[in-house]
């Protein structure tokens, strides 16, 4: 298996569980919520944080971006702030005292601007964590290349999009690209498009599934055997994971048993306003997550079979018990 390179970090084999922070959109279109979570993720104990970048009316259909959608009243303040809106859905909004959302709104809420990106840059700079993000268009691609991210992400929904992964890999960057909502031979004609160097793949299950519907019947669709048979189909590329559960069990099993990178949703608060809150882990939980993967690579050890000190010294008392006939067995064994 390859090594991947992120940053100053190195993913493959015998090296620490990749831990990623997706903040995704969970800001709310709020830099200083994004800036919160971040150093949050930091003290935690992360490696990077993510976010996503699209151009709003080049991913979506003007069909779907007119859909009406209740969409939080400080969301758009705040959007109308930022003069991120459309001037039309500005009027609308003002007119309506915000009880004509759409999803266009929402959308283009959640997206940064420049500036706000070098902030949040900046930011990441001081606490010296690594921030990158999954493009959904090539335009978002160019955006991003600006800060010079040492890793694009590709999002499931992107898996398909050949141009799409010609144009990241052409940034000759380090790659990670997740396989939600994806079939076998999907994957094997991304990776056949973009090659298998510097790339890693992240076994993923395109479903959020929240606390109150963590049943049995919910957690099949985590599937984390699915991380050996990508592991089997692509010997040479690093294999990890992307959890859309907001339970820490699956993302602890999944560095268990041997994902290079495990990446996980992370919130202020689970009851905050938002499509992906509920489905993410809130401080506290980022933190024990972190320490158990950490914990984790203690346990695995180096896989050298040998006598330690500490049990010389166990031995030494029990010898001091036995009969000469067992002190004779175990001097020649």
């Amino acid at each position: 298996m390859r090594t991947l390179k992120i940053g100053e970090k190195l993913v493959g084999p015998n090296q620490p569980t990749f831990i990623v922070a997706e903040i995704g959109i969970n800001h709310n279109g709020f830099v200083e919520v994004a800036k919160n979570l971040i150093a949050v993720a930091h003290q935690a104990g992360v490696d990077a944080v993510k976010f996503q970048k699209r151009k709003v009316d080049v991913v979506y259909s003007a069909a779907e971006l007119d859909k009406p959608r209740p969409v939080h009243r400080s969301v758009l303040e705040n959007a109308i702030a930022r003069k991120v809106l459309p001037p039309a859905a500005v009027d609308r909004l003002l007119k309506s005292n915000f009880e004509q959302g759409t999803n266009g709104d929402l959308k283009w809420a959640l997206e940064f601007t420049d500036d706000e990106y070098w902030e949040i840059d900046r930011f990441c700079r001081k606490l010296g964590i690594i921030w990158f993000a999954s493009p959904w268009d090539e335009g978002s691609v160019d955006f991003l290349a600006q800060f010079n991210p040492p890793v694009y992400k590709i999002a499931s929904a992107s898996v398909t999009d050949d141009n799409l992964l010609r144009h990241i890999r052409a940034k000759d960057k380090s790659i990670i690209m997740s396989t939600g909502a994806c079939n076998l031979p999907m994957i094997k004609h991304a990776v056949s498009v973009i090659g298998e160097e510097n790339l890693a793949l992240l076994h993923c299950t395109s479903c959020y599934i929240k606390p109150a519907t963590g049943s049995e019947e919910m957690c099949r669709l985590v599937n984390l055997k699915a991380i050996e048979t990508l592991r089997n189909e692509f010997p040479g590329i690093p294999i990890g994971f992307s959890s859309h559960f907001s339970g820490i069990m699956p993302a602890i099993e999944a560095a268990a048993i041997g994902a290079t990178i495990v990446e996980t949703h992370i919130t202020l608060e689970r009851n905050m306003w938002g499509s992906d809150q509920a489905s993410s882990l809130e401080p506290q939980e980022f933190s024990e997550l972190c320490k158990k993967i950490h914990e984790m690579e203690v346990l695995k050890g180096d896989g050298v079979i040998r006598i330690y000190p500490e049990e010389e010294e166990v031995m030494a008392k029990l010898r001091r018990k036995w009969s000469p006939e067992q002190r004779h067995l175990f001097y020649n064994r």
